[in-house]
């Protein structure tokens, strides 16, 4: 059996934010990947989100766009070409090499912070085409090498794919994307995703609805935000697909590992709903044969400790339903604004596992049978 992992950040966010100090314990996406015990490229990946700084399009199997931030961040700009490039990647195949990295490019990665090589040093081939008598290396053959070596079969047997907010969304696009290719359509994907949103003039049927490829959908999504322009989706799938659609207390920001009581800034303050993202993400992935280091294994005592400390401070993140990321907000008081497939919708009219209207999770009413179907 072949599985891949594909990691999508989210808008702004890339694989090195399990470092990010707006996250006590590493965003959550990026600290997945970087437990992933898999070969990267073979076995996994991990895809930066739209507007993060371009940071990854040396590495594309897909020709880049260069995409300016504020247009990833406003309106998705290169997440297109992140879906191309990971369906690459499943194939084991590029359409496209970076043969040269210009020093403009080279100075962008390192500014931003990317551990790269001097460009001086001899380690310096994976940034630049380095003259190895005949050979030429660039990343994109380095890593159809990693990918021929420590994958077989080449074509996956198993697809599962994990994102928070656009990344939540490019794995539905992905997924369709695989759906829709001769050579791929036959694989089954699992989707772990992270309070999926698309943003304004982004709600078409790619990404909103499922094919049959999709074996099993979990989404966990932010009872609280309110945030103009982040209304959620959650997709229409086919009847054999299996979905579990768990809302949990908080803002977008807070079920990655953003603690802070604001769910904006630094601070370790309401924890919880991140913790418990996190255990059923490595629950799901391990059951989805994925080998991960640094695991929670929470307990159900522990389960149900968070619990009782998430309704115990519910005020606060009710509190948090006046803040948000774009100035204005949208949506009820006490209800969000969803996407329910194509239909806009709010989530007390959304049947879904855990979901209660007037609670948002049964969060007195716990027991380990609550999450039973994903455990």
């Amino acid at each position: 059996m072949s599985v891949f992992t594909a990691y999508f950040c989210g808008t702004g966010s890339h694989r090195f934010d399990d470092a990010n100090p707006n996250f006590w314990n590493g965003e959550l996406v990026s600290t997945l990947a970087s437990n992933d015990q898999g070969r990267e490229f073979a076995h996994w990946i991990a895809v930066d989100g739209p507007g993060s700084g371009n940071l990854q399009d040396d590495n594309l199997f897909v020709e880049p766009g260069s995409y300016y931030n504020w247009s990833g961040q406003l309106f998705g700009r290169g997440w297109e070409e992140n879906v191309n490039h990971v369906l690459q990647l499943i194939k084991g195949e590029t359409s496209w090499q970076r043969r040269k990295l210009s020093e403009d490019e080279y100075e962008r990665l390192k500014d931003a912070g990317v551990p790269i090589p001097d460009a001086a040093s001899t380690a310096s081939w994976f940034w630049r085409t380095y003259d190895y008598g005949v050979r030429q290396p660039t990343p994109q053959e380095l890593q159809e090498r990693i990918i021929s070596m420590f994958r077989e079969p080449r074509l996956p047997t198993q697809v599962n794919l994990v994102g928070w907010s656009r990344g939540g969304i490019s794995c539905h696009m992905l997924a369709n994307a695989m759906a829709n290719d001769p050579a791929l359509r036959g694989i089954p994907v699992n989707i772990f995703a992270i309070d999926p949103v698309p943003g304004v003039g982004n709600v078409q049927s790619e990404r909103v609805t499922l094919a049959a490829n999709v074996r099993e959908y979990v989404g966990f999504y932010s009872r609280d935000e309110r945030s103009r322009g982040f209304a959620c989706v959650i997709p229409s799938v086919h009847g054999s697909t299996r979905i579990c659609v768990y809302p949990m207390p908080g803002r977008h920001a807070t079920l990655v590992g953003n603690a802070s009581a604001d769910g904006a800034g630094v601070g370790k303050v309401l924890a919880e709903p991140g913790l418990i993202v996190r255990h059923f993400a490595e629950v799901c992935l391990t059951r989805w044969g994925v080998q991960l280091a640094n695991r929670l294994n929470l307990d159900d005592s522990q389960l149900m400790q968070y619990h009782k400390a998430m309704a115990a401070a519910d005020g606060r993140y009710q509190d948090m339903r006046n803040e948000s990321y774009t100035v204005l907000t949208e949506g009820e008081k006490h209800d969000r604004l969803v996407h329910c497939g194509l239909a806009p919708t709010h989530f007390s009219k959304v049947q879904g596992n855990a979901y209660h209207p007037r609670e948002g999770l049964a969060l007195q009413r716990w027991n380990a049978s609550t999450y039973k179907a994903i455990s």
